[in-house]
């Protein structure tokens, strides 16, 4: 595996995943992070199932992506964050356990673009199934995460402040409309 640009890359990956609330949302957790490789643990529960009871397609894919997206996130330096280009995903089986599990891993590292692979297993009375097989593209962003509540209300507060005057903001040009 490559060089370890970041050696507390662990902390930076468990912080970004405690932000991301859509991974709260479906329960899940992060147990596991290695370099260049991460799991996302989601117990099933009925708010998650599709019609057929099975754990929905779409929350396959949500920590598939993210499992993988974490894992190449362990290869790049702090001042780096990651996002996912595109992905192609195989539902190979239904997501049918008491849990899923999604392990993501490093393919390639670049320096703009790192491939990597992820496979969901729905785990039923102590043994795993593959479900889905997931290969995906990640490009390097100068960091741009989320930051904390507070920080970002502080942001907003002083860009209000900044314009109370009538001055154009943001995206307003000298006639005071808004461009896209």
């Amino acid at each position: 595996m490559a060089h370890i640009s970041d050696p507390h890359f662990t902390e930076r990956v468990r912080a970004s995943f405690e932000r991301q609330n859509a991974m709260a949302l479906i329960r899940a957790t992060l147990p596991v992070v290695d370099h260049g490789r991460t799991e996302i643990h989601v117990p099933h529960w009925a708010g998650i199932e599709q019609q057929h009871g099975f754990v929905h397609g779409g929350v396959v894919g949500m920590i598939a992506d993210s499992a993988a997206g974490y894992a190449a996130m362990t290869m790049v330096p702090t001042s780096v964050s990651v996002l996912t280009v595109e992905y192609k995903m195989n539902l190979v089986a239904p997501a049918d356990g008491e849990q899923l599990i999604a392990r993501g891993k490093v393919v390639r590292p670049g320096r703009t673009l790192i491939v990597t692979q992820a496979e969901v297993f729905a785990v039923k009375d102590g043994k795993e199934t593959l479900c889905a097989l997931m290969q995906q593209t990640i490009m390097t962003v100068v960091r741009s995460e989320k930051t904390t509540l507070a920080d970002s209300e502080r942001s907003q507060s002083s860009t209000r402040a900044s314009h109370m005057d009538g001055s154009p903001g943001q995206g307003d040009n000298m006639n005071g409309k808004t461009e896209k």
